[in-house]
This record gives structure tokens, sequence and C-alpha cells, in this order.
């Protein structure tokens, strides 16, 4: 175990969505590392279905603040939406008018909307793409110009296991999640020339007790093997400047980490292939021959060109 510990003492981080589960643990775990922290959170209830729920007393965001601050850190709340262009600009500002600068982006915010997938309601698809997608993009554009000018910045996007399947009603919010991880992969590509990186996590954790996880009923001993806390180390790495990934999708939780990658196979080639052809070499076509694919290298190029030659007039 290493001694040297990654600390934030010179760094202004804005984690969003941090007044509550794991943006509150994301946003905890940098300021006590040294971070000047905007916390961003809107203030309304939550939703894992319908948006409809009682927006608390005071915004959530006050609360972080109070608690960084009475442990000796910086920090201030910021209420602004992500889900505007408007609005993505005014938490960057927030750090820039209270901070002088902008170094890490934790785009964690984000509503939940699940319903069946032919009557999904269309201010509920607005809802999801408007904060699990744009919000993203709409806290990162202006805070990439920051970055680039300096030559230096860090961004952590947060995507779920939801993107890739299997959570029923869920189709909508795995098309915005699986989005994020896109998102990332086009950020990491056009960063590393300018000192930007830009890695995605896939967090599991129990932010609303008393509710299941999946087929596991709730209890107290879930609760605690699926505590926010435990993903929170992992963002803390992402977001240092002595970590050199970029482009990468991370799950994490209770206490494990592990990469996620997309792949491509050899394929099957066959210029004069016709429907017939593709139907008895559908194993060819899907497996043998795999490679990682990632931001900054793909087979495909090598495959499809394979045998292609200019013409020499």
């Amino acid at each position: 175990m290493t001694t040297d510990a990654m600390r934030f003492d010179d760094r202004v981080v804005v984690v969003t969505g941090a007044g509550r589960n794991l943006g509150r643990d994301y946003a905890l775990a940098l300021a006590a590392r040294g971070a000047a922290v905007v916390v961003n959170d809107l203030g309304v209830g939550l939703s894992d279905t319908d948006g409809r729920a009682e927006n608390p007393l005071t915004n959530p965001a006050d609360d972080v603040v109070q608690e960084i601050r009475a442990a000796g850190g910086r920090a201030v709340a910021n209420y602004d939406t992500v889900s505007t262009a408007e609005g993505g600009r005014s938490i960057v500002d927030c750090a820039l008018d209270n901070f002088g600068r902008i170094d890490v982006v934790v785009n964690n915010a984000g509503q939940v909307r699940m319903d069946d997938f032919g009557n999904f309601p269309d201010e509920s698809v607005d809802a999801l793409i408007d904060t699990q997608l744009r919000g993203a993009l709409n806290v990162s554009r202006p805070a990439w110009r920051h970055m680039a000018t300096q030559r230096f910045g860090r961004f952590v996007n947060v995507s779920s296991g939801a993107a890739f399947g299997g959570v029923p009603q869920g189709a909508v919010y795995a098309m915005a999640k699986m989005g994020t991880i896109g998102l990332t992969f086009g950020m990491a590509s056009e960063g590393r020339g300018v000192g930007i990186s830009c890695n995605v996590v896939v967090p599991y954790a129990k932010t609303r007790p008393g509710t299941p996880f999946g087929p596991i009923p709730w209890s107290d001993e879930l609760g605690a093997w699926l505590d926010p806390a435990l993903v929170a180390p992992l963002v803390v790495f992402l977001a240092h400047e002595t970590c050199e990934l970029s482009g990468q999708v991370i799950s994490v939780g209770a206490g494990w980490q592990a990469g996620v990658g997309l792949r491509m196979a050899a394929g099957y080639r066959n210029r004069e292939a016709t429907a017939e052809d593709i139907r008895d070499n559908t194993e060819s076509m899907l497996h043998g021959g795999e490679r990682d694919i990632d931001p900054f290298r793909s087979p495909a190029m090598r495959h499809l060109l394979d045998g292609f030659e200019l013409s020499s007039e």
C-alpha cells in the first residue's frame, strides 16, 4: 500500500448532483483531500420512477457545504440545473467566481424515469436525456474551454449498469447511460492533445434504504455491503492529476473495481457475400480474433481496407 497521499490542495472540483447519495460522497471525499468543491444540486425530490416526489425543505447542497466547512474544507453550494446550456455555464462560472479556476468535473447529476417502453411518456424521455446525457454535455463544454487553456483537466462521468440492459422498464434510461459512455470516449480522444482526460464509472450502490437490489430484498446488511461511500475512492483516483487513465469504463461497488471493455471480432470477409452466406458464417462474424476497442484505436479500419489498392492511373 502506497504512503503517497493523493491530494487536491490546489485543485477546484465541481460535483453535480452532490447534495445526496453518491454525489455527496464524492464531494466529501474530494474535499477531505484538500479540493475546493462546488457542491451542485437542484434540490428536487428523489424519484426512481415517475419524477413525482416532494422537494426537501432546504437544498441538501447546503448541508454538504456545511459539513465540508465544519471539517476545515472549502466549498460553495450551487443550485443551477444541468439540463440547460445556461445552467451548465452558471455552474462553471460558480467555480471560477469563487475559486478562480476549474480542474475536475464529476458529472453525477441526473433524473430517473422508468416505464414500459411502448408507453414511455415523452416528458420522461426529455427528463432523462436533458439530465443524464445533455447534463454532462452542458457542464463539460464550458469547463473544457478553461481546462484546455490551462492544459489540464479531469472529467469523471457517471453511467450505470442499466446501460448494459436487463433492467425492467429501463430501456430509455439505458439509452441515456450508454450515451454517456460514447460521450466519454469522444472526450477522451479529443482531450489527449490538451492535457484533459475523461473516464466513466459504473457505480453499484444502495442509495435508497428500504428498497431491494434486483432480486435481493432490502436488509441492513445489504445496505452496508453496497455502501455508496465504497464508490468514492475510484472517483478520487480518476480525478487526480497523477491518474494516467483516459477513455476507461470502470464498474465499481462493494469494494470491487473492474474495467469494462468493447471488443471487435476479426469478422467474416466476403465481398460477394449474400444474406445466406452471412447466415452460414455467423460464428465467424461474431467470434474469433477479438481485439479491444478504445477511444484511441480500433481494428475496424484495418479490416475494412484489407486488400484495398488505389489505382495507379
